[in-house]
């Protein structure tokens, strides 16, 4: 097994969605070949603090009888959780400060980052790889940045004539009485109220009247100083997995049935109420529309790896007048990965299973990272 790649797996993260990455990490480390790839842990708490080993292991209590024996890194030194107010990064040696670790112990090949939402899928993370210059598997800084901020996402969309809903923005300071009012004026009740940055519906309030757009709006102003507010449709919740770099592919596309009145954080995690539909009962047509629109969304944002591209499929009006169809609703650039997730169920019923799929995104991030390491002449060994 001396040939087997090292994958750096980083999960949990300082987000809302810290619990959805540690089951995600749970799912990939039991998928990862332990032939192929020598799993190396590294949590990061609530608090920011970076954990190794049996530490990072420890992060993931409650899901310790899915994890395999690869996910143990023998000799890896466990050492002090480092002090938050010190932004270390490592544990630092109590005596002297400095990290003491056996040559090569802390050596890796690639990223496997399933950090969701901020501080994690936004571009932070993925600027930190690029100053070790170490191959990671996802889009980089501006597609992750991108596809985290629901403002610049539809910016991105509308500038390549993508088809998405009417939506407001609204920036914590402004006028929110004038803002109340345009919201009123020009998509009316009943709404959708989101925080620019933030993923698995985190924040996310469905206002009726002006009570509740002003109580949402306070609500996602909890998570950002952005939000955003997007007309409400009614309209078949409709995914696509996208995967690859150069030549990106997409997946079949699913359906969400939600058990909610929409697709909510405690619909997708909590109450096992929502259906997934794989595939989706599309015609042919609609499926290679819907298809093809994944993959605009995917390169409008610069994105890179892999992304599940959310739709709203809107085929009537509530007039009875035809609908508008496809709708992108959002690019997820570090989609979940659980035992329930959505991207990785569409990519085993297109033909790559879990761990082929992680073979192929731990490939792509190798080769995209000595593509760009011989464009920018520094060539490697």
């Amino acid at each position: 097994m001396a040939d087997r790649l090292r994958v750096l797996l980083l999960f949990g993260g300082r987000s809302a969605e810290h619990d959805v990455s540690r089951v995600s990490a749970v799912a990939a480390a039991a998928a990862l070949d332990p032939a192929r790839y020598e799993v190396v842990p590294v949590g990061i708490t609530t608090e920011g603090q970076w954990l190794l080993a049996g530490e990072a292991r420890a992060l993931l209590a409650g899901h310790r009888d899915a994890l395999p024996a690869a996910f143990t890194v023998e000799g890896l030194p466990v050492g002090e959780v480092p002090d938050p107010a010190r932004r270390a990064l490592v544990p630092l040696d109590q005596q002297s400060g400095v990290e003491i670790v056996p040559a090569g112990s802390l050596e890796f090949d690639v990223v496997l980052p399933l950090l969701h939402g901020p501080y994690g899928e936004d571009g932070t993370v993925q600027g930190l790889f690029e100053l070790a210059d170490v191959p990671y598997v996802g889009s980089g800084v501006v597609g992750s940045a991108v596809g985290m901020d629901k403002v610049m996402m539809k910016r991105a969309f509308a500038a390549e004539g993508l088809p998405m809903v009417a939506h407001l923005v609204y920036r914590e300071g402004r006028d929110r009485t004038a803002f109340v009012a345009r919201v009123e004026a020009e998509l009316g009740y009943p709404c959708f109220v989101k925080p620019a940055n933030m993923g698995s519906s985190v924040g996310v309030s469905r206002a009726a009247d002006r009570a509740a757009l002003d109580a949402a709006i306070e609500a996602a102003l909890g998570f950002d100083e952005w939000v955003i507010v997007e007309e409400a449709v009614v309209a078949r919740e409709i995914e696509v997995g996208v995967l690859g770099d150069d030549e990106p592919e997409a997946s079949i596309p699913g359906e969400i049935v939600p058990g909610d009145e929409f697709y909510s954080y405690a619909d997708k995690y909590e109450d096992d109420a929502a259906r997934l539909l794989a595939p989706a009962p599309l015609s042919p047509e609609a499926t290679a529309e819907v298809r093809a629109l994944a993959l605009a969304a995917f390169a409008a944002c610069r994105c890179a790896g892999m992304a599940r591209v959310d739709f709203f499929y809107e085929e009537h009006r509530p007039d009875g007048m035809p609908g508008r169809g496809f709708l992108i609703n959002e690019v997820n650039t570090i989609p979940g990965f659980t035992p329930i997730s959505m991207f990785p169920k569409l990519w085993a019923l297109s033909g790559v299973p879990y761990p082929e799929l992680l073979d192929r995104l731990i490939a792509h991030a190798r080769e995209r990272h000595e593509r760009r390491a011989r464009r920018a002449g520094r060539q490697r060994d």
